[in-house]
């Protein structure tokens, strides 16, 4: 047989390696022994081979002088620290020169030391520190826990205490009375179109509710309240408590914010109502505050539009009123021409010329033609044709003189012409008429149409029982604010101290 055969000393090597495992040295110790193979210059393979080798030069890599070697010394002080732990770790017993574990050691002198003294068991000295460590952190956690109770009954318990105190007991009951009213708008009698997509809506009034919801709660609103119903007054009772009520010598703005605290508007713009609550004393006045405020709304409803509908009639009244008086004088144009005439109708008369006239004419076409036949003759009868030839000539002469009374300055033509003229401008002024009186009737619908209307959904009734203070909800309501604002502060603080300590 042939091959490569390790040698006694790699096979002792090995198997004193495999020894070192089954002792179960920590990761702490292993680093050890390896800094110690490292500072005494032993080429190792392994932290188990640095135990191995260091063991064979007579070192023991878990004593503590071992390792305080490795620590380079700064000035005389550490010096004399690192000679005073070699001279302890010189003197422990041979029996306890190897320490695989962690031990506690007991501090003499604030110098570290495994040094125990005689009859003391480690165990039960490490049971005994652990101990007065679980009482000790026992009573730091009951001190927190008495401190933060303190704290907590400082800054929270006592003014929630307070405020329900006050609520339940001090607190004047007020009385809400509370009321939903609607601006309408009145319907369109025209046809489609964008406008009347949001007909009925929320959204048509949707600024006019703004602009009442303004209103209501302005300085304008309460001067006028209180002028008519004494609010400032009323909220200036003795009766009433220090926290709720209002100073006699108050300034108006002092009395305007109570008013804008007790009287409470609310839109909704999905449905387009107005939802009131008027907070007072006692539940008439409550009632009343609450009609005069609808009354109010009611009025600056109806001066909303006013103006816009005011001014649309006004000026097809105006276009009516000329077109009116314009046909007046096209008719008494067309009466003075008929007066001028004489006449009755110049369109029968002329008729009845022009008929005479026609009939002259025939009857000269016939004298003609007798005086052509009583020329056809070789010796025609002289006074036959005198005679005829005086007819034409009286018929020619009959003819001219009608016909001068249709034609000519003054006549019945001229006077036609006038007649018909002004007849057309009188039709004219008639049609202009009709035009503006349909103007004025859709100036009306649409102002009609421009209307707002205050509609009262839910009337205002008088509460028979206090609404407020809501004792309950106002006192855990305190508590739920004190306590964010302990956490608050206490969050803060130890974002703070943190900072500083760090």
């Amino acid at each position: 047989m042939s091959g490569d055969v390790d040698s006694a000393n790699t096979v002792s090597a090995e198997t004193d390696i495999d020894a070192i495992r089954q002792e179960g040295l920590t990761g702490r110790q292993l680093r050890m022994a390896r800094r110690v193979a490292q500072k005494s210059g032993l080429a190792v393979t392994s932290d188990f081979d640095a135990v191995r080798q260091l063991r064979q030069q007579g070192i023991d890599p878990f004593q503590r002088a071992k390792v305080l070697d490795l620590v380079t010394p700064d000035d005389g002080q550490t010096d004399a620290a690192v000679g005073q732990m070699r001279v302890a770790t010189a003197k422990v017993p041979a029996n306890q020169a190897r320490v695989q574990l962690p031990q506690t050691v007991q501090r003499k002198a604030s110098l570290p030391s495994t040094q125990l003294g005689p009859g003391e068991n480690p165990a039960e000295r490490r049971a005994s520190e652990i101990s007065r460590i679980q009482r000790d952190l026992a009573k730091r956690r009951r001190r927190n826990i008495v401190s933060l109770l303190g704290r907590l009954a400082m800054f929270v318990l006592l003014p929630t205490i307070a405020a329900g105190f006050y609520f339940y007991s001090m607190a004047t009951p007020m009385y809400g009375t509370k009321s939903e009213f609607v601006i309408q708008q009145a319907e369109s009698q025209g046809g489609g179109g964008l406008g009347s997509l949001f007909q009925g809506t929320g959204l048509a009034t949707q600024t006019d509710s703004t602009t009442v919801q303004s209103y209501m709660t302005s300085l304008a609103s309460y001067i006028r309240l209180d002028e008519d119903h004494g609010f400032a007054e009323h909220f200036s009772d003795p009766n009433i408590d220090a926290l709720q009520r209002l100073d006699e010598d108050a300034s108006r703005t002092d009395a305007y914010g109570l008013f804008q605290d007790h009287v409470q508007i609310g839109y909704d713009p999905t449905e387009g109502i107005l939802k009131m609550e008027v907070i007072a004393a006692s539940p008439e006045k409550s009632q009343e505050f609450s009609e005069a405020l609808i009354r109010y709304a009611e009025e600056q409803v109806d001066q909303l539009t006013q103006r816009v509908r005011s001014d649309q009639l006004s000026g097809a009244r105006i276009n009516l009123e000329e077109a009116r008086e314009r046909r007046r004088a096209a008719q008494a144009v067309q009466v003075e021409i008929q007066q001028e005439a004489e006449q009755g109708t110049i369109g029968v008369e002329l008729a009845a010329l022009q008929q005479r006239i026609t009939n002259l004419e025939v009857q000269l076409d016939d004298e003609r033609l007798n005086l052509a036949s009583l020329n056809a003759v070789r010796r025609p009868n002289q006074a036959q044709v005198n005679g005829t030839q005086l007819n034409i000539s009286n018929l020619e002469t009959q003819i001219s003189l009608l016909r001068g009374q249709m034609s000519g300055d003054g006549t019945l033509i001229e006077i036609d012409a006038r007649l018909r003229q002004a007849e057309e401008n009188y039709q004219f002024e008639v049609a202009n008429v009709q035009s503006a009186q349909a103007a004025l009737d859709s100036a009306r619908i649409e102002a009609n149409r421009q209307v707002r209307y205050l509609s009262v959904s839910v009337a205002p009734i008088a509460p028979d029982e206090p609404t407020y203070p809501r004792s309950f909800e106002n006192t855990l309501l305190a508590f739920l604010i004190f306590s964010g604002i302990y956490l608050m502060i206490s969050l803060t603080a130890s974002i703070l101290r943190e900072q500083v300590s760090a």
